[in-house]
């Protein structure tokens, strides 16, 4: 087997010899990875093998020690989340960070609410609810997502799958360069996980390249372009679901087998 490799543009991310410890626990040893204009990139790997650190390091919620983060061929240094959604990086975590009190348009616009035009946005700083309701409803239509007619429904009153509708939509609407989905459908059932993935197909199609952690394989196999396979603190190779198995991928993953890494 040889790992899969892509001639295409330059990637939008990449990374490059990540290193991240705490204490005496190594999280990444040397981590590399790179990300391509309009694809779904999924990571994978087994408990401890640094999925989340690696994450983390992308979007700011962690600093690497050493190595190396490019955007667009540019290097970046992320040292806290803010960091990397001011420059087009949105994340969804698996914790969900939703306003259960507030309705789907507020918490679209949540922390970029807009203001009314004139002294009542500046001065009296009153929200444009109806703008924001106009947007929110567009946003979710791009995505195709129409369990949500109503953007004024509190999101405590929605299911799992439509509150991460919620939450995939403004990392839609405002990630403009990466969207990073954290396990999205683990608490899901059948039918919502089917509308997550159609969501993640819906961005792809728009062109925001998407990076995928999940343990679900079937999922991966469907939806991802590549497959980022993590272990041990780095990268143990990137393959394609064209041309490898969810058995390769196991082996792998577990070190039975090995890959080459470009």
């Amino acid at each position: 087997m040889s790992t899969d490799s892509t001639s295409r543009d330059a990637p939008i991310l990449e990374a490059t010899s990540l290193v991240k410890t705490f204490g005496r626990v190594v999280g990444l040893d040397g981590a590399s990875l790179e990300l391509y204009p309009g694809e779904v990139l999924a990571v994978i790997g087994d408990n401890g093998a640094g999925k989340s650190t690696l994450i983390k390091c992308l979007t700011g919620a962690e600093v690497p020690d050493e190595g190396e983060i490019r955007l667009e061929g540019r290097r970046v240094h992320f040292k806290r989340p803010q960091d990397s959604r001011a420059h087009g990086i949105e994340t969804v975590y698996q914790t969900l960070a939703v306003a259960p009190a507030l309705d789907v348009a507020a918490n679209l616009f949540l922390g970029r609410e807009l203001r009314k035009p004139g002294p009542l946005g500046t001065v009296l700083r009153a929200l444009d609810k109806k703008r924001m309701r106009r947007q929110a409803k567009e946003e979710l239509s791009n995505l195709g997502i129409s369990t949500l007619q109503d953007v004024t429904v509190p999101v405590e009153n929605l299911s799992g799958g439509q509150r991460q509708a919620v939450a995939v939509a403004r990392a839609a609407a405002f990630g403009s360069k990466v969207v990073v989905l954290d396990e999205p459908t683990a608490a899901l059932g059948v039918r919502e996980s089917r509308q997550v993935l159609e969501m993640i197909a819906g961005l792809r199609d728009r062109g925001v390249p998407v990076i995928l952690i999940s343990h679900d394989m079937p999922q991966v196999f469907e939806v991802a372009d590549r497959i980022h396979i993590q272990r041990l603190g780095k990268r143990a190779a990137t393959i394609s679901p064209r041309t490898h198995s969810m058995t390769d991928a196991v082996a792998i993953m577990t070190g039975a087998a090995q890959e080459s890494v470009s």
